[in-house]
């Protein structure tokens, strides 16, 4: 089993990142196919193309196909922006759950679609502010997560390490060796273990579903960075589209818009990358109306979801 980390050449916060990565030791070139260039070190292959980074789908099942390595997971390298132009490093799961059958998804994946979450990236995460902290990018850049958003289309667990917001920041050397270290220690390619295993016989299975809230899930944040929590699908507002039923006494359970789809997607991609795991949805109370409260609880109960506090997640 390996591990494909996915780097462009078109995107200096992707490349740059993945050139501090091929400056470390152990690395020997891989084979190239299908014009993407690959590097090898133990268990870790590193890919480079020359297109957008959301734009090449099943690279999981092409790598497998080309050279008989079984995928374990997919780390794609990539810049972020916001309308802030904030300086930050974000990490986030992919997917486009909430888009309908006949919607052309922006930014890569597949309508109604979400991958497997990365069960990395709570851990990661937390490794990244450390390390973001002793390279001292803090208080400049924001550590973050993100909410699920975008493709390509995989079929493995999968995760994006985001460098933003500005071509200043993409461009910066500092922020990419930061990203170079969490890839190389989160991995474990520096001899110590990899950061962020999981397994059913972890002794704390609990992971967050995250419900509602803004692109950055800043409640969903607070839980996140506290030690042995794990992180699933992290759906915002926007990834839950609900038709507001006005005055009208409308049973929730009824309230149209793929909502529902979304969550469920959600949920499913998330069990699947957390065999054996609690998963536990979160709800970001304070940017939901009441009736989508309403709406949204009836309907975790029906798929059997607990919804839990804070404290429920330690």
């Amino acid at each position: 089993m390996v591990t494909l980390v996915v780097a462009t050449t078109t995107d200096p916060a992707s490349i740059n990142p993945a050139a501090a990565l091929l400056a470390m030791p152990g690395w020997n070139p891989g084979p190239s196919f299908e014009e993407i260039r690959s590097f090898e070190n133990q268990h870790v292959r590193l890919l480079q193309h020359d297109k957008g980074i959301v734009e090449e789908d099943h690279l999981d099942l092409r790598w497998r196909d080309k050279t008989g390595e079984e995928v374990d997971e997919l780390v794609f390298l990539s810049k972020h922006t916001a309308v802030s132009n904030r300086p930050a490093i974000t990490v986030h799961p992919i997917g486009v759950p909430h888009l309908r059958d006949d919607e052309v998804p922006p930014q890569g994946g597949k309508p109604g679609w979400a991958a497997l979450p990365d069960p990395r990236i709570g851990p990661w995460l937390r490794l990244l502010k450390k390390l973001a902290e002793s390279h001292n990018l803090i208080p400049e850049f924001e550590i973050t997560l993100e909410g699920t958003h975008h493709g390509p289309v995989t079929n493995k667990p999968t995760m994006f390490v985001e460098i933003g917001s500005t071509e200043e920041y993409w461009k910066r050397l500092d922020a990419a060796q930061v990203v170079c270290l969490l890839i190389w220690e989160g991995l474990g390619l520096g001899g110590s273990a990899a950061v962020g295993n999981w397994s059913r016989e972890s002794d704390k299975k609990k992971v967050l579903l995250g419900i509602g809230g803004g692109h950055y899930a800043p409640r969903h944040m607070d839980i996140v960075m506290k030690d042995g929590v794990w992180v699933g699908h992290l759906l915002s507002g926007y990834s839950l589209p609900m038709d507001d039923p006005g005055k009208s006494k409308v049973d929730p359970s009824s309230i149209g818009g793929t909502w529902k789809k979304s969550i469920q997607v959600a949920y499913e991609a998330t069990k699947g990358a957390f065999p054996g795991g609690e998963i536990i949805a979160h709800l970001d109370h304070k940017s939901l109306k009441s009736w989508q409260k309403a709406a949204i609880t009836g309907f975790l109960s029906e798929l059997d979801i607990k919804i839990g506090k804070p404290n429920d997640f330690y």
